[in-house]
């Protein structure tokens, strides 16, 4: 069983996926109602990626340590390179980080998301993902999935993804890649995929992919950003140049979300396995998976309802 099956009044009596708003024009919305993504270039700043870049370095350097963040890293790299971003490929949870929780609060982002969530917009998952160079062991491939796999909270409608290259990304170092259309579907079962000693923690994928459904690699300037659907299928390929490539994402969701209970739905072993994990860096007892998203959501417009 799936509480995500997708169910909204439309709008306007034809789109389903964004609300009536003043930015959008016609063929943008029909563009994200019949693909699950709009992609907007040049709409970050290059002095913003700048000072998030800086930020992630200090990070790095553990110059500085906000409350609750997760630094994810390659363990076999820190003899060769210690405390650096060369070992680091995922800074999460960064809404107690005021430099880079900006990104969450840039005006031009927020009036795309509200197209999405409405006036109320809730942070609830921030990454900047720095994928490491990784040409033979493919650690740092993201199998293809579906983000609401992830989030205990609904409709799947009101939630919105917005993804900003914080440099030039392509084939060559790992590029977004998409199959539009699949935000139509439900959410499927996830879990990790068969790649023996290849997979990150929470990496997880698809358990039965669609091979035939086509891919878009979304190719993206420094400052692109594109806005998706949780349900849309993606994953990103591995970067086989010898540089870094950078992004930095927020998932932003409608204040008046509910949390859903994931006992006896496909999501219940993602609960299990986050409850071990926060219970074993936190040193806690009992975690509920509400109390997690809880932690990590940040009110960024409008008041908060229910998440």
């Amino acid at each position: 069983p799936t509480s995500a099956q997708v169910s909204v009044v439309p709008h306007s009596g034809r789109f389903c996926y964004t609300l009536d708003n003043d930015l959008l024009s016609t063929e943008q919305r029909q563009f994200y109602e019949d693909n699950g993504y709009l992609l907007i270039r040049n709409l970050v700043s290059d002095e913003d990626i700048e000072r998030f870049r800086k930020e992630f370095t200090r990070i790095c350097k553990r110059e500085v340590m906000p409350p609750g963040i997760m630094i994810m890293k390659d363990e076999s790299l820190k003899s060769q390179f210690g405390q650096s971003e060369k070992v680091v490929n995922k800074v999460q949870d960064f809404q107690e980080d005021e430099e880079l929780f900006r990104y969450c609060t840039l005006p031009e982002v927020l009036k795309y998301v509200e197209c999405f969530t409405g006036p109320n917009i809730m942070a609830m998952h921030t990454m900047l993902i720095n994928k490491l160079p990784d040409s033979e062991k493919q650690t740092f491939l993201h199998p293809m999935h579906q983000d609401l796999h992830y989030f205990p909270f609904r409709p799947a409608s009101r939630i919105v993804c917005a993804w900003t290259a914080m440099e030039r990304a392509d084939q060559d170092n790992g590029c977004l890649v998409v199959q539009p259309g699949t935000h139509r579907t439900t959410l499927k079962p996830h879990g990790y995929p068969q790649w023996e000693g290849k997979t990150n923690k929470l990496f997880h994928g698809l358990l039965d992919e669609d091979e035939k459904i086509p891919k878009v690699h979304l190719v993206m300037e420094k400052g692109d950003t594109v806005f998706f659907h949780p349900l849309l299928i993606h994953g990103s390929g591995i970067n086989r140049t010898s540089g870094f490539r950078k992004s930095i994402s927020c998932h932003f969701a409608s204040s008046e979300c509910h949390y859903i209970d994931v006992k006896n739905t496909i999501q219940e072993h993602l609960e299990k396995e986050l409850q071990e994990m926060v219970s074993k860096k936190y040193n806690a007892t009992s975690v509920e998976l509400k109390d997690i998203w809880n932690f990590r959501a940040r009110l960024v417009q409008g008041e908060r309802i229910n998440l």
